[in-house]
This record gives structure tokens, sequence and C-alpha cells, in this order.
């Protein structure tokens, strides 16, 4: 990468800055969950190396700038990691995941103070550019960490109900500017539900896109097969081959 970035190298390596690498970080984010829900090891492998390009770029540009070196993000994550982990690494114990992850947190808080960041709020580390799910799923995550959540599951089933209820009565006043927010909070439910289900609603999302994209090609298929296109079938049409892939 030093060499891409050199003058004697690549004209669009050298072009690059912070800002224009970051679609590709993302880019190959994806790439890589892709390649891990197909459980394509070979692909994931190469995947791996393609987002490993991203991390070593972003650091070169560090380098150039003597902000830090890559050696430096490696050396800070591994005292992280031991830090984090006093039951492996120091004299402490914990014998469940739920134990380190309290301690994880504790750690965390501490780092925070020492840092001078002790006053920010609870949520100020969630990064509000996240993924919507991801950054739901956090919020509340860290909000349930305090105490400031439902008891059960079925208290959050409640809580689905009532703001379907919220939704429907928005619809019929007419409220087109209620409805966003409407659907915005019957989706912090749905991940609200999927954390006390224990499930991650990016990942089930993700796989509910999955099969959606495996059963209309099913679909598309069948419809070329008998010489017709999307345009051409009726509803009922679609439906019956939709029902017949879903039993595939």
């Amino acid at each position: 990468m030093a060499r891409l970035r050199s003058p004697d190298g690549c004209p669009w390596d050298r072009e690059q800055s912070f800002d224009t690498i970051k679609p590709y970080l993302l880019e190959e984010t994806y790439e890589v969950l892709d390649a891990v829900d197909a459980r394509d090891w070979p692909a994931l492998a190469e995947e791996l190396g393609d987002l490993l390009l991203e991390v070593v770029f972003l650091a070169q540009l560090a380098s150039e700038q003597q902000l830090f070196r890559i050696h430096d993000s490696l050396a800070l994550i591994n005292e992280k990691l031991e830090r984090r982990h006093p039951h492996v690494f120091g004299t402490a114990t914990a014998n469940t995941a739920g134990e380190v992850k309290r301690r994880w947190d504790e750690i965390k808080a501490e780092e925070k103070e020492q840092k001078g960041r002790a006053g920010e709020g609870l949520l100020a580390s969630v990064p509000s550019a996240l993924p919507a799910l991801v950054e739901a799923t956090q919020l509340t995550s860290r909000a349930a960490g305090v105490g400031f959540d439902w008891q059960n599951a079925d208290q959050v089933l409640d809580k689905l109900h009532e703001e379907l209820a919220e939704l429907a009565e928005a619809r019929a006043r007419a409220a087109p500017e209620e409805l966003e927010n409407e659907v915005g909070d019957l989706l912090f439910v749905l991940v609200n539900l999927a954390r006390f289900l224990k499930l991650d609603p990016e990942q089930a999302l993700r796989q509910t896109n999955r099969k959606f994209r495996e059963r209309f090609g099913y679909l598309e298929r069948k419809l070329l097969a008998q010489g017709k296109s999307l345009n051409e079938a009726s509803i009922e049409e679609m439906e019956a081959l939709w029902q017949e892939a879903k039993r595939q």
C-alpha cells in the first residue's frame, strides 16, 4: 500500500482520502456478511482480505500524515483485549457470559472516566451513522443495561399491539406527517422484541431479504419458462408460483 501511494505508484490510490475510502469500507463489510450468510468459506477468505485492504489503506493514510501507524492500532487492540478480559489475562474470575459482559461494561465505564469522558451520556458512544436497526439495537441494549427496560417479551408484544393501533389511527385520520413517526416507533419495538428473543434484528431482516430474493427469482424463472414476463403475469399466477417456491 505504501508503494501504491508513492509518487511512482497508482494514480487512483494516490488520489484517495479518508472520506473517499469510507464507502468502500462499508461495501466490503457487507460483502463479508454476505459470505458468512452463504457459508461460502472461500468467498469469506477473499472478502476478509478485501476488508483488510481498507483497514490497511486507512492506516497508510494516517501514517503519511504522521497521525499513527497500523502497529499502533494492533497494539491498542491487544491492550484492550487484555484489559477487558481480566478473567483470562489477570486474576479475576467470570464463569458465565453474563458475568463477562457485566465486567466488560464496567471496565469500559472506567476507561471513559480515565479519558475524562465520564460526563458523557450513556448513549453518546453509539454512532448515529450506524445502520438504523443496529443503532436501535445498541441504544436499547445500553438503556436496558441500567434497568430501563420491559420485564419480559410479553410486555414488548403488548407495546407492539399498541403501536399498531396508533399506526391505524394515524392512517384513519389521513395524517401522513404522523405515519413516518408511527412506523419508526413500530420498528423500534420490533428491535426490542428481537433483543428479548436473543435475536439480531439486522441478521433476521437479512435472512428474510435473502428468502425474498430466492423466492422471487424462482417465480421469475418459472414465468420465463412459460414464455411470460413479469408484466404479463397476473397477480394470481405470481402468487401461485410464490407459494410453490415456499414449498421447495
